[in-house]
């Protein structure tokens, strides 16, 4: 089977080669000069208006994650993103982490991620989203510990590409969205990074003992249940002593 993609006037045929995998497909991060070509793909893809500073923003601001995936030296999809810290969030996304995490820790926050239509289900979505994640990973972004997003609560391709990458839901948020003068609920998504998880219930920790239990054969269980009640004993000794003592001088 032979899938054509027709980009301007030129026509690009890729065969049974996934477009992610053509030589064509490459990756690049966004400057100045393309804030034209990334408003009118922004506006295309989402509901929300956003400034001009924006664009200027995401352009030239190296805080920005700003990757684009292009086609011939067309953009035809995008990633923005950031890193926060904790304290500096909203206050409905602060309780991302559990409270053991202090408020200078770091968190990434998705701002936008998006394709073409006519590129879309080419994995293309999936390569930018990899990128970053494989950026705040590594051992320069160790204090990244999460990633989080909002979704309109109706866009529901949205969520089922987000949680079939291990994105869950953390929150509703209601009438968080303000679009064409009407209010939309979203919601919070989060894939947790570097050791960063959310507030542990009493679920949680059995689920964790469980695993350090499996993760030890019986032999080694046992002999570190005994290591630890010989401890206990050999610390509880003085004290035992010093109540026999204490009972006999009483008696006597």
């Amino acid at each position: 089977m032979v899938r054509t993609y027709q980009q301007g006037h030129q026509v690009h045929s890729m065969g049974s080669v996934p477009l992610v995998n053509c030589m064509e497909l490459q990756l690049r991060f966004l400057s100045p000069q393309d804030i034209e070509q990334v408003k009118v793909l922004c506006r295309d893809w989402f509901p929300i208006e956003y400034p001009d500073t924006w664009y200027q923003e995401i352009t030239s601001n190296p805080r920005f994650f700003s990757l684009a995936a292009t086609l011939s030296g067309t953009i035809i999809g995008l990633i923005v993103a950031e890193t926060k810290e904790l304290g500096q969030l909203a206050k409905e996304d602060r309780s991302l982490l559990a409270s053991c995490f202090r408020s200078g820790t770091k968190v990434g926050y998705i701002l936008s991620l998006g394709v073409s239509q006519q590129y879309r289900q080419q994995g293309i979505a999936s390569l930018l989203l990899e990128q970053l994640i494989s950026h705040l990973t590594s051992e320069q972004y160790s204090q990244v510990k999460a990633l989080y997003l909002h979704v309109l609560t109706t866009n529901t391709q949205a969520i089922t590409f987000y949680e079939h990458r291990g994105f869950q839901v953390h929150s509703f948020l209601p009438y968080y969205y303000a679009i064409k003068g009407k209010r939309k609920d979203g919601f919070t998504h989060v894939l947790y990074l570097n050791g960063g998880h959310p507030t542990w219930g009493a679920l949680d920790y059995v689920k964790l003992a469980a695993l350090a239990l499996c993760s030890l054969s019986p032999h080694r269980a046992v002999a570190r249940l005994c290591s630890k009640l010989n401890l206990a004993w050999l610390a509880a000794m003085p004290r035992l002593r010093r109540i026999a003592h204490s009972s006999q001088a009483l008696f006597s």
